[in-house]
């Protein structure tokens, strides 16, 4: 098939929404399909309020609609909700066109947690921009059910993998850290990710901190005893998880957090919040500890072996979660002179 996924999340940013949509581009070529990224890439951006590293495009839909004239697809994914999926979603409309979505981010609480906005407020207009979509394509059963509640319709499973093959334990540098046991972070650093609850506990050893954000240069002045590494890439991130003895993710709004997925295939075990996300992606007593008290599940965590953590982290594959991307996309049931063709889609 020919698939348009149009994304205003793409490099240079380094998070989950990137790596995903790479992984379901190389997986979608490997099996024979036709993939039209539709990305910020060399078009006029402004800077995302308060995210000065995130790039949006400046009125896109002239260059949206193009692309999407030119490549003439059997299928549309909209994968974000900025200009370039507004823009899509408005050429979708205007032209009779179903598309499908995507709900990667918890943007409702993060717009709380930054600026106050109330939830009724976001969650109303994530209803309004979802509601034409045949499918909402969303990581964890629990983020399914939590949209359901809001009132939203067409609300599917689209899960998350790993590259185990690449994230793997490899060689540990015992030495690496002047006191053990080793705490490593990766992530933002934003207030949306509740870092300070990890940063604030009172931890025998060392933390580490992999990332960037609007808080960095506070939490720097604020915790000179943690060492903030900065970002990383993506393929430079298997040797850090390689050398923590725990993997400490303190957010309570991440849909899914595929950096959890990451460390376990690893063999780091996971101390998280038992909240949306890690629910879904940590076996509790077996890759990691889900506890209300976050020092607590850093202790426990220490106790699990790194062979049964792995063990845990090869079920998620970006094969399996590719086929369901392509079972939950809809045909584009374009009327003119290239028919659609109604086959499967797998």
């Amino acid at each position: 098939m020919r698939i348009a996924i149009v994304t205003d999340a793409w490099t240079p940013q380094i998070n989950g929404v990137v790596n995903t949509l790479k992984a379901t581009s190389r997986q979608l070529h490997r099996h024979g399909h036709s993939v039209q990224m539709i990305t910020p890439e060399n078009l006029r951006t402004f800077a995302c309020p308060t995210y000065p590293e995130i790039r949006l495009a400046y009125k896109p839909y002239s260059h949206v609609a193009r692309e999407l004239e030119d490549f003439d697809p059997d299928c549309i994914h909209i994968a974000t909700e900025g200009p370039l999926g507004m823009a899509a979603r408005r050429y979708c409309l205007r032209n009779g066109l179903d598309f499908t979505t995507a709900y990667h981010t918890r943007f409702p609480e993060y717009l709380q947690a930054r600026f106050g906005l109330p939830l009724a407020v976001s969650y109303r207009w994530l209803k309004w921009f979802h509601g034409p979509s045949k499918a909402i394509m969303v990581p964890t059963p629990g983020v399914q059910d939590a949209l359901k509640a809001e009132g939203f319709r067409n609300v599917v499973h689209w899960g998350r993998g790993v590259d185990v093959d690449y994230f793997k334990p490899g060689w540990r540098d015992e030495k690496v850290a002047l006191r053990r046991p080793l705490y490593l972070y990766v992530g933002r650093l934003a207030v949306e990710k509740n870092i300070e609850a990890f940063l604030q506990l009172s931890l025998p050893g060392a933390k580490w901190v992999i990332g960037d954000g609007p808080m960095r240069e506070e939490l720097e002045a604020k915790y000179p005893e943690v060492r903030f590494l900065g970002a990383k890439p993506h393929e430079a991130l298997p040797a850090y998880y390689n050398c923590a003895d725990v993997f400490v993710f303190p957010s309570r709004t991440d849909t899914f957090g595929l950096v959890l997925a990451e460390a376990m295939a690893c063999g780091v075990p996971v101390a998280a919040y038992p909240v949306e996300g890690p629910r879904d992606v940590v076996a509790h007593g077996k890759s990691g500890f889900l506890e209300d008290d976050l020092a607590l599940a850093c202790s426990e965590a220490l106790t699990l072996p790194r062979e049964q953590v792995r063990e845990h982290a090869v079920t998620f594959s970006w094969e399996a979660s590719t086929m369901q991307f392509l079972q939950h996309l809809h045909p584009v049931r374009r009327i003119g002179p290239r028919a659609i063709i109604q086959s499967s889609l797998a």
